[in-house]
């Protein structure tokens, strides 16, 4: 297996779009776009990785996070982390989370991450916490909101659990 991981290039939209779409999931070409020109503009890095030339997935390392207490403690958050699922169990995520590590590390000694909480997930938390990372302490967010006692919401994609990993 040759693995590649690079940044995301304006030649590698189509074909991200593509791969997605022939699974099912909703992540069409505007997307990677708006991550192309947020990275061109230094607002998040879009790693992209290829086996043997093939698009397989990504990580997005965005410098501004989302979530409000990693903006306001200038924690740089991992976000929207795919890999295709013929590609998993392979370490592809493996290296895309040290290759996004290695470029938070340039500019703090904390990554960020979050993951959702139901079941397609459970590869996700999983993976986060065997590679060091710990919640955050704030429970269960909801959009990015920090949910309070007795608040109900629904387990969909924006119910998520805040990790932090020390890189130095």
């Amino acid at each position: 297996m040759n693995l590649t991981i690079r940044t995301l290039q304006v030649q590698d939209i189509q074909s991200i779009a593509q791969a997605f779409a022939q699974i099912g999931w909703n992540k069409p070409a505007s997307l990677y776009e708006r991550y192309l020109a947020e990275q061109n503009a230094g607002e998040r890095v879009c790693l992209v990785a290829f086996v043997d030339g093939d698009f397989a997935g990504y990580l997005t390392v965005h410098w501004q996070a989302d979530y409000a207490p990693f903006r306001a403690a200038n924690i740089p958050e991992i976000a929207d982390f795919n890999v295709l699922p013929h590609y998993r169990r392979q370490k592809i995520g493996t290296h895309l989370m040290e290759a996004g590590e290695t470029q938070i590390a340039q500019r703090s000694p904390i990554a960020g991450i979050g993951v959702g909480m139901y079941p397609d997930y459970g590869a996700a938390q999983r993976l986060y916490v065997l590679r060091g990372y710990v919640p955050d302490g704030r429970g269960l967010a909801y959009d990015g909101r920090t949910l309070p006692y007795g608040e109900q919401v629904t387990n969909d994609d924006a119910l998520t659990f805040y990790f932090t990993k020390q890189l130095t």
